[in-house]
Parts: structure tokens; C-alpha cells; sequence
């Protein structure tokens, strides 16, 4: 049984994320809709890409791979860092997180708990998941940064 929840958490808790974050957008009023928008459209592929090109730089073979074991999911035998399921749930969390904490704080537990399972499922490291969480909170400070100001005149 505990398995089964380790494969649900590694494989599907990512697209409960992404239904909570698309609810929350459907119910906000259309001034914060629009700044969702903005951001997201900033936020989502730049933390994608950072983290695409981060793994240019650094190879960290699966944890399967490198001790010959069968995951619990099926996972292509690549560069393991940084992990997507997380990038994209962390990057989704930051977003949120911008316009109502409290639903970030929960969606922060599911990222964390997508990251517990992609690494008990054998295919990530910690340093795959501490690599996505890092990179997408880096994304958020930058783009916050620059992006707040000019949106705010909006």
C-alpha cells in the first residue's frame, strides 16, 4: 500500500498542483487574473529553463542508474538533476505564492512531497529536488524583483 502512495505521489500529485493553482486562477477577479498571467508567463519557463540549462552544466545519473535497481516508476536513465516534477511544482508554488500564501504554503507541502516520493521511488537524488526548489525560489526573487514595479502600474 505504501507503494502505491510513493507512485501516486511521483507520478500524479504534480497535476493535483497544477488543478489547484488553475482553480485559483479561474476564481480571482480579472485585475489579479491579468497580474497572475504576467507572472506566470514570466515565472514558469524561466524556471524551466534555468533549469534545463543548470543540467547542461551538472550530470547526476539516477539513483537506479548508478545502483542497478528497479524504480518504482518508469524513468528514462538520464541526468537525474534537476528533477522536472518538482521544477514545475515549485515553480507553480513560488507563483502562487505571490498572490495568496496560504494556498502556496499547501502547495509548497505537495512540491516537498512530490520530491519525498520522486526520491523514494528511486529515480531522484536530494540534490535533484534541492536543486528545483532553489532554482524556482531564485526565479520568483528575480522576477518579482524586476517584474512587481512595472505590473503594479499596470
Amino acid at each position: 500500500m505504501f507503494n502505491y502512495l510513493i507512485i501516486f505521489g511521483a507520478k500524479y500529485l504534480i497535476l493535483i498542483v497544477i488543478f489547484l493553482a488553475g482553480i485559483f486562477f479561474i476564481l480571482e477577479k480579472k485585475e489579479i487574473k491579468k497580474r497572475i498571467a504576467i507572472f506566470g508567463i514570466v515565472i514558469l519557463p524561466a524556471t524551466y529553463a534555468l533549469g534545463k540549462l543548470v543540467s547542461l552544466f551538472y550530470y547526476n545519473p539516477c539513483p537506479f542508474v548508478e545502483k542497478n535497481f528497479q524504480p518504482l516508476i518508469p524513468h528514462s536513465p538520464d541526468n537525474g538533476f534537476p528533477s522536472d516534477h518538482v521544477l514545475i511544482c515549485a515553480g507553480i508554488s513560488s507563483l502562487i505564492f505571490i498572490f495568496n500564501k496560504k494556498l502556496s504554503i499547501l502547495l509548497w507541502i505537495m512540491t516537498l512531497i512530490v520530491g519525498f516520493c520522486r526520491m523514494y521511488a528511486g529515480v531522484h537524488h536530494l540534490i535533484d529536488i534541492l536543486a528545483s526548489i532553489f532554482i524556482a525560489i531564485f526565479v520568483l526573487i528575480i522576477v518579482n524583483y524586476i517584474l512587481n514595479p512595472i505590473v503594479k502600474k499596470l
